[in-house]
């Protein structure tokens, strides 16, 4: 409300945006995301110690740089982060700088050894990642109207929608290329040019290593139609209503983000090879979580580990299983690696990854 008698009506990247980030904000809270939401971090521990593993191969292909950074982009209250140091080798852990990067104030108890910061660090030698963060990157909606023109959703604070003006300009161009709306009535589209330019912003600050973004995601061939905009409230899907009481989210396209279209408008003027979009299945396969069962013979000799290892089993099926977080998207863009492309893209990184998903 911008009164007590008028309503404001704005589109829902603005909307989203104040609701999830401004003062009060849902992510502002002191819970933080895992009080609402279980993401892979939340999963398990295993989650950290293949993303552990993923930086001391890239500590390798770099040549073990005299610093390695690890920037945690999206990082709730530090738990990726925290994992990722856990988890190091000594040799490894004793070079590595440890970045948390997020809006939110910094959590009491956090490990001193991670810096954090609202925006990431220029110069990154490492691996920057992003998990869950771009579906949180707010963007409008639009919806085709009887015309079969595709309009901008507007919302006001208690979640209610009308169509607005005519989707233009960059925008309609965006729609174009990566989301073509049929002239079919209520056919809508989550207008994804801020997250490409999110992303792009975010992988301009690495200067040697690594940039990955693990998101639900969709790509041209398989759109949803009706769009994936929703909310999470206590760890339950609920109706998207921008008031600041439950996250939002929308799924991304992570085809349009490997892209790095929008590295033009944001002045970057180095040329990085071609991104990679894998399943975290495959990715987290490749990384040594296979959710494989340990054999019989180990309940016998030695009982308490096969109960742990079968604990630890059932947590990698839950990382990597078809329908849920194993089907997430993992995308993956080098920079300045010194070897050309394997068969990943990744020199010596992911070298199990498959050329095509498994379904």
């Amino acid at each position: 409300m911008t009164d007590g008698n008028t309503v404001e009506w704005r589109g829902w990247r603005a909307a989203a945006g104040a609701a999830l980030y401004g003062p009060g904000g849902f992510y502002r809270r002191p819970e933080g995301p895992a009080g609402h939401f279980r993401t892979s971090v939340h999963a398990s521990p295993l989650f950290a110690r293949a993303v552990a593993r993923l930086l001391c191969r890239l500590d390798e292909t770099l040549g073990r740089p005299g610093t390695l950074d690890f920037v945690d982009l999206g990082a709730g209250r530090g738990e990726l982060v925290t994992g990722v140091l856990a988890a190091l080798p000594v040799e490894v852990a004793a070079r590595a700088r440890g970045y948390a990067v997020e809006l939110a104030g910094r959590p009491e108890g956090l490990d001193e050894r991670i810096t954090w910061l609202s925006e990431p660090p220029a110069g990154i030698t490492g691996l920057l990642f992003a998990n869950e963060w771009l579906d949180n990157v707010p963007v409008d909606v639009a919806e085709v109207d009887t015309a079969g023109v595709a309009r901008r959703v507007l919302v006001r604070d208690d979640g209610r929608e009308r169509l607005g003006e005519p989707v233009s300009g960059p925008e309609a161009g965006w729609l174009a290329r990566w989301w073509p709306l049929p002239a079919e009535e209520g056919l809508r589209a989550e207008i994804g040019l801020p997250r490409d330019e999110a992303w792009a912003a975010a992988v301009s600050g690495v200067e040697r290593g690594l940039a990955v973004a693990v998101d639900y995601a969709h790509t041209l061939d398989a759109r949803p139609p009706f769009g994936t905009l929703t909310g999470f409230r206590e760890g339950r899907e609920t109706a998207p209503v921008p008031d600041g009481s439950c996250d939002i989210t929308a799924h991304v396209a992570l085809d349009a983000c490997a892209a790095l279209d929008a590295c033009a408008a944001l002045g970057t003027a180095r040329t990085l090879p071609d991104a990679r979009l894998v399943s975290q299945r495959a990715a987290l396969r490749a990384l040594g979580i296979t959710g494989a069962r340990p054999p019989l013979a180990l309940a016998s000799t030695d009982p308490r580990a096969y109960v742990r290892a079968l604990a630890s089993a059932g947590e990698a099926a839950e990382l990597t299983a078809p329908g849920g977080l194993g089907d997430f998207g993992w995308l993956l863009q080098p920079v300045a690696l010194p070897d050309p492309p394997d068969l990943p893209g990744l020199p010596g990184l992911f070298v199990d990854v498959p050329d095509h998903e498994e379904h």
